[in-house]
Parts: structure tokens; C-alpha cells; sequence
């Protein structure tokens, strides 16, 4: 496996992304491979930011343009594997049905290109609970996951049995702990929580149970952590996830 960060929550506590060399040189010094989205503006800025990852023997495994079907295109030409699927609507208000049918046909087209269109479970959108991703993964069948674990727990979902019922949809993981902040309940029933460093959730779940499934399963992609929500330094954060992956035997030292 390849261990990067997912930069969401590094992005909103810096107010934007400024200087893809600096994120990358700090990320390199905790020990991460990279990150998952080389995120571009057009052609030239895709392949100018892919030489700078490949220049300080970093890694990305997705692209993301400014539309979808630049996305697209960008990711196959760089050599990666899935983009997200991104169709327009993702809310909990679109029809489930129709959504589906709109990643079927992103499906097709990406399948031209040589990747895989990918639903990202995520808490208040289309794709939130348990139930939902395997009837989203039987009725879109060439869809891959960007497995979130830390969204499908706090939906009460089980990632351990997502993992080993569909490892082989899994193009990539989002790696995340849950902490409850307290039992109030919110407008979509779900307990007032935050995401948090590994090993600092409090919801009983245990991400290393998912990393052990996706090990027996032989996964050998991308593990991106994730931290939505950061209260501190992120690279403080950042490096206690990583330590927690390095002491469980997951990740060898550099």
C-alpha cells in the first residue's frame, strides 16, 4: 500500500492550497508518499505539477481539472485509475435512481479513457448510509469506491464488511477516525461529532480492523488519512496519524 493525505481539511485551516512544492516537501518529511488529487488548471499545469511530484519522488492517484471532462482526460494521460464521480446533483435530495443512472453514464464514458468513475461515500450526500452504497454498487456495476471509512462509520455503516464484500471495487481509501463530541442528536439523526487524527475517535470504531481486511483482501492502493476537521497544526495531526499506521505495522519507516 501507498499512504498519502486527502488535503480537504489541510486546505480549509490554510484558507487554500498556495505552493503544491512546500505541502509536498512537509508531507515527504513525516513520511507520506503523497497526496490524492493533483488538482490543475488546464493541460500544461497538470503536466507541470505531475514533474515537481515525480521530480521529488511523490505520488498523486487522481487529477482534478476544472470540469469533469477534464478530469477525466488529464487523469488517463498521467496513468491513474479512477477520477470521482462527479454528476452533477450528489445532495440527499436527488433521486437515487436518476443518480445512479447519471454514474452509469459517466461510467461509459470514463471506461473509453481507461479509468473508473468513483462514488465517494460521504455523509449528507446521495451515497451516506450502509444500505445505500450496496445498492449503489448493484445498480452501477463498473463504478468503483473512494471508501471513506470515517463517513460510513458515523452513518453507522460497517467499513470492515464493506471491505471484505467489495475490495475490488475499493480504487482508493479515506482513512479517518470519529470523534463524538457529545449525544445530541442532529437534523439527520446522526450524533454531533468531528473527524480527528487516528486513533483519537470515540465511536467504538477501530480503523485498524479495516486496514487488516483490506490486507487480507490484498489491497495494494492508495490509503489517503483524512482529517475534515483540524483544531490544530494539520502536520501536528498529519504526523500522529501517520506514527499510529507505523506502530500498527502498516507503514515502514523511511
Amino acid at each position: 500500500m501507498k499512504f498519502g493525505i486527502a488535503d480537504y481539511g489541510v486546505n480549509v485551516w490554510d484558507g487554500g492550497l498556495y505552493d503544491i512544492q512546500e505541502r509536498l516537501e512537509m508531507l515527504r518529511e513525516i513520511g507520506y508518499n503523497g497526496t490524492e488529487r493533483l488538482e490543475a488548471t488546464g493541460p500544461a499545469d497538470a503536466i507541470y505539477k505531475a514533474g515537481i511530484y515525480k521530480r521529488m519522488g511523490m505520488d498523486f492517484s487522481t487529477c482534478r481539472g476544472p470540469s469533469v471532462q477534464n478530469g477525466i482526460e488529464w487523469t488517463a494521460a498521467l496513468g491513474k485509475k479512477y477520477v470521482w464521480a462527479t454528476v452533477g446533483d450528489i445532495s440527499r435530495s436527488v433521486d437515487f435512481d436518476i443518480y445512479c443512472r447519471r454514474v452509469n453514464k459517466m461510467i461509459d464514458v470514463c471506461a473509453k479513457w481507461g479509468v473508473r468513475a468513483s462514488v465517494h461515500n460521504h455523509l449528507h450526500q446521495r451515497v451516506e448510509q450502509h444500505h445505500e452504497l450496496v445498492d449503489f454498487l448493484e445498480k452501477c456495476p463498473g463504478a468503483g469506491i473512494v471508501f471513506d471509512t470515517g463517513h460510513l462509520s458515523a452513518a453507522g455503516g460497517d467499513p470492515v464488511e464493506i471491505v471484505k464484500k467489495y475490495a475490488h471495487r475499493i480504487d482508493v481509501v479515506h482513512l479517518k477516525d470519529v470523534f463524538v463530541i457529545d449525544d445530541t442528536i442532529n437534523a439527520e439523526g446522526y450524533k454531533n461529532t468531528r473527524f480527528c487524527e487516528l486513533g483519537a475517535g470515540n465511536n467504538g470504531f477501530d480503523n485498524l480492523k479495516v486496514m487488516a481486511a483490506l490486507a487480507e483482501a490484498g489491497y495494494d492502493g492508495w490509503v489517503h488519512i483524512e482529517h475534515d476537521t483540524h483544531l490544530r497544526e494539520p502536520l501536528v495531526d498529519l504526523t500522529v496519524s501517520y506514527r499510529y499506521l507505523v506502530d500498527a505495522g502498516y507503514v515502514n519507516e523511511k
